[in-house]
């Protein structure tokens, strides 16, 4: 087994990011401890955390935060309130909730620099049409950035730079934690890569295979460029539902706790697995 610093990489996927407070319970439990957090999306919001308490007691936490109202109201609008904001902006819901509960999570006014391990996320600049990584700074603009999923949320401006979610260029992060200087990775990714892709049938399964063929295309290769020396695993999801395919998955938090729970059994199996 790798010795060297150990990175959680957390990925993007929306509201199945919970399967990763299952994954970092099960990581926590086995003794696992990271040198660093590197996530993207939903990813940036969950390791935002995990940087800020690198210890089992995050799990509650965000356990507890999912399971908020605080939560749903994220992407909480009504439907007619949403087509209104379509109608005359670029996205469907407003950035304040996400804004709102980052900083009563996390501290307004907190940096990287107080952060208790290192930390850095991935946005997709708009200006410079590429990949941005927050190192420094204040830490809520940076998260949310990385987490502006276009159409759902606005661009989050930051000095005159724009940004938004940053899966649309990096939804696995494993080549960054390389170049950080981790020696084991453990991939906190919430099961799309698990499911074999099929042919679009309805209008909006265009967009989302076009997506995976290129989210998965980068992983793959970043995964067959490893160098020597540098041990990555794959944590599981335990399996998804049909739903999580559907246009409205996003607004789904009934299933929050299920997710996280087979993520855990999921997980805590691979892991123990490992260590024989």
């Amino acid at each position: 087994m790798a010795r060297g610093p150990v990175a959680f990489v957390l990925g993007g996927g929306g509201v199945l990011g919970a399967v990763e407070v299952g994954m970092l319970r099960a990581l926590f439990r086995a003794g696992i401890r990271p040198d660093m957090v590197l996530g993207t999306s939903i990813g940036a919001v969950n390791g935002a955390l995990v940087a800020a308490d690198p210890s089992e007691a995050v799990t509650d936490r965000l356990v507890r935060l999912w399971a908020s109202p605080e939560a749903s109201e994220v992407y909480g609008d009504s439907v007619a309130r949403q087509l209104r904001r379509f109608a005359a902006r670029t996205h469907l819901h407003s950035p304040r909730p996400l804004r709102k509960l980052l900083e009563s999570e996390l501290g307004a006014e907190t940096t990287f620099a107080d952060l208790k391990i290192p930390f850095r996320c991935c946005a997709a600049n708009i200006e410079r049409a590429a990949e941005h990584w927050f190192v420094s700074g204040l830490l809520v603009p940076a998260v949310l950035a990385s987490a502006s999923v276009p159409g759902l949320l606005p661009p989050a401006r930051i000095g005159d730079q724009h940004y938004i979610d940053g899966g649309i260029v990096n939804s696995i992060p494993i080549g960054e934690a390389v170049t950080a200087g981790a020696a084991r990775i453990f991939v906190l990714q919430v099961g799309r890569i698990e499911r074999a892709l099929t042919p679009p049938r309805r209008p909006w399964e265009i967009a989302q295979v076009a997506f995976e063929i290129a989210r998965r295309h980068r992983f793959a290769r970043e995964m067959a460029a490893l160098p020597d020396g540098v041990e990555v695993h794959v944590l599981p999801t335990g399996g998804l539902e049909p739903r999580d395919d559907t246009p409205w998955a996003y607004r789904d938090m009934a299933a929050v706790g299920r997710r996280i729970s087979r993520a855990y059994s999921a997980s805590r199996h691979y892991l123990a697995n490992l260590e024989r």
